[in-house]
């Protein structure tokens, strides 16, 4: 459970409908099966140690004190078990009379809290009320097992070790109805929920049932367990497929239906928690602190569990900007190709500029800004050599690059111009006495600036607007030069990461292939070309300066700017992440190196940061100084970097 990963599981077994004894031995090896894999918490079925298809079963004493006996089985034999779960059946308040459908809470052999069921179905093919009382309002202290237990849906189960772990419990049509428990329940701290089901299986309810899981879990920015009902109950009129899902914020992590048995996965409690601060929209309740099980409003109880590794199985994507299956991704480009462009029209409508002066490298970035502004020209049903497409090449320059951007800009229809800046750069080295033989900063920072002021000055005899061509990882690290290629008057790349921009230039080459096979081809050279800022003189005519050599893989650099900026995760936890995703393709070591370099330079360079252009974002994340991110200039990172020297250690 280190770094706020809980395994989690649900659980269907195999049951025989109204043989409590039985039921209660399914229930038992579901549970040390579940230990034996390192589940913390686990959720069961509605009603699982009778059978939810009794019928008028659950009015008998028998099936009663047997459903009582199975439950004190369970206690006795999963009292050395360090999980909690949640195990279905029906209670009987015996001072009432009253018969509810409860999940009993337990770990260790203690009973820490029955939860009823609040909305009790009688349509269609249910009747839950011939038997059930409504758990609204309930709050009793009962005897059940020989021991006292709140009977109370208004409770939630806060973990000593992991604060950030806190159970909530509802039971299938709770889900159902316009306002689910579950949301009181996250309201008042739950970061988990299970719910305790027996959902039939008709044509399509699957897909229905799944968004509904999916759904909540997003509302609610938790983790949601929802396990069914499956085998062993009875087919007199339906069927129960055991349709269990793990989900996290809107995603699904885990799956599984038509078996017997767990589906497991691991909720990173950690990162919900992270996500509800960051949401001020997401009001928590007042809780109240008590810990005896009578509880008021919404109560909390206390549960311990051991603090040990979670071994992870949940996918981690390593590129987790570029979504995965190929159809989500070329949609994805599409869609960010297309928001970007509507905020460069309005800006260009705006300001009713003549132009848009892109200054065009042959590299990646300025390709990508190209391709937007050809996209917002067209959206403004302007012609395209509204565009200017400026190359000023110099002293790092390579015929390849220069080559590509003249095509590029031919392709795309824009106006070309070439405007080279090398005795401009070395005036300007004689008049501040700069050496060529000095390849230093001042070396390569002096032609950026140069381009730039070429680019601004040409903007303003056009009376236009100059088209950042910047993306999300280099200001992240950054790898930009102050008042040089970091600033413009519009920066459309400014929210795109690296590792995204090659995918859509990649889309862009793809969509071109039918219509202008020239055009894909420039665009799948541009991306052969290793990604360089081409301010050091060439060796033997090929590109010298390779980014991804001096400041690390961007590949890596991508993964640590989501988890470290968009979720906030410690070092430590980031480092985690990026062996079990990209372990793979870098070794510790490696790993290691580059997010030192990512925690210094983040920290080092959020002065550029302060001070962008305009930009529209297009993600769940940007480094805006008026958006996502507010980080003051001088922060020091002495915290991150101790927790990175422990690492090392």
């Amino acid at each position: 459970m280190r770094d706020g990963f809980v395994k989690v599981a649900a659980g269907t077994p195999k049951i025989r409908v109204a043989d409590c004894a039985y039921n209660a031995g399914q229930v038992i090896a579901l549970m040390e099966q579940a230990a034996e894999q390192g589940v913390k918490v686990l959720a069961l079925p509605e009603l699982c140690l009778t059978g939810y298809t009794c019928g008028d079963l659950f009015l008998q004493d028998t099936l009663l004190r047997g459903a009582e006996e199975a439950l004190g089985t369970v206690l006795e034999a999963t009292k050395e078990l360090d999980i909690l779960a949640a195990v279905g059946l029906p209670v009987r308040n015996k001072w009432t009379g009253k018969l509810y459908n409860c999940a009993a809470i337990l770990c260790r052999g203690e009973l820490w809290g029955l939860a009823p069921k609040l909305h009790l179905p009688n349509y269609g093919e249910f009747y839950e009320q011939r038997w059930f009382a409504s758990g609204e309002g309930v709050d009793h202290m009962i005897e059940l097992c020989g021991q006292e237990v709140s009977l109370s849906a208004n409770v939630v189960f806060q973990c000593e070790a992991v604060p950030d772990l806190v159970v909530g419990v509802e039971i299938c049509e709770d889900l159902w109805v316009p306002e689910p428990p579950s949301a009181a329940l996250a309201r008042a701290g739950a970061t988990l929920i299970l719910n305790l089901s027996a959902s039939n299986e008709v044509a399509g309810k699957a897909d229905y049932r799944r968004a509904l899981v999916v759904g909540q879990s997003a509302r609610l920015m938790c983790g949601y367990v929802y396990a069914d009902a499956g085998e062993g109950e009875s087919t007199t009129d339906l069927v129960f497929a055991g349709h269990d899902m793990i989900a996290e914020n809107g995603a699904l992590l885990a799956e599984g239906r038509f078996a017997s048995g767990l589906t497991v996965s691991e909720i990173d409690v950690g990162r919900l928690a992270f996500e509800r601060r960051r949401m001020n929209t997401f009001t928590p309740s007042e809780l109240d602190p008590m810990e005896d099980a009578h509880c008021l409003g919404v109560g909390r109880r206390i549960f311990s569990l051991e603090l040990e590794e979670t071994v992870l199985t949940r996918p981690v994507s390593p590129s987790p900007f570029v979504p995965a299956d190929a159809g989500n991704r070329a949609e994805r480009c599409r869609e960010i190709l297309t928001i970007a462009a509507l905020g460069l029209k309005k800006r260009l409508e705006h300001t009713g500029a003549g132009c848009a002066v892109v200054g065009l490298s042959g590299g990646l970035d300025s390709t990508l800004a190209l391709l937007i502004t050809a996209r917002a020209m067209d959206l403004l049903g302007r012609p395209r050599t509204d565009i200017l497409a400026v190359t000023m090449p110099c002293f790092g320059t390579t015929s390849r690059t220069k080559s590509n951007a003249q095509l590029l800009a031919e392709h795309m229809g824009a106006s070309f111009r070439t405007v080279d800046i090398g005795e401009a750069v070395k005036v300007h080295f004689r008049d501040i006495g700069q050496s060529m033989d000095d390849l230093s900063v001042t070396f390569e920072n002096a032609q950026a600036r140069e381009r730039t002021q070429v680019l601004m000055d040409l903007a303003n005899q056009r009376g236009g607007l100059v088209i950042g061509t910047g993306d999300l990882s280099e200001l992240a690290l950054g790898w930009a030069t102050y008042n040089g290629d970091h600033m413009s008057m519009y920066g459309v790349n400014g929210s795109i990461p690296k590792t995204l921009v090659r995918h859509l230039v990649a889309y862009s080459a793809d969509q071109a292939e039918g219509s202008d096979p020239e055009l894909a081809a420039v665009l799948r050279d541009i991306l052969d070309t290793p990604v360089s800022p081409e301010l050091l003189p060439p060796k033997e005519g090929e590109i010298a300066q390779r980014t991804e050599d001096l400041v690390g893989p961007y590949e890596l650099h991508d993964f640590f700017l989501y988890y470290a900026v968009r979720w906030g995760f410690s070092p430590r936890k980031v480092f985690r992440l990026a062996r079990y995703a990209l372990g793979d393709r870098y070794d510790r070591e490696t790993i290691l190196k580059w997010l030192n370099n990512f925690y210094r330079r983040f920290f080092a360079q959020q002065f550029k940061r302060s001070c962008l252009p305009d930009g529209p974002k297009v993600g769940s994340l940007t480094l805006s100084p008026r958006g996502d991110w507010r980080m003051p200039s001088d922060a020091v990172n002495a915290l991150w970097r101790k927790e990175l020297e422990e690492l090392e250690a």
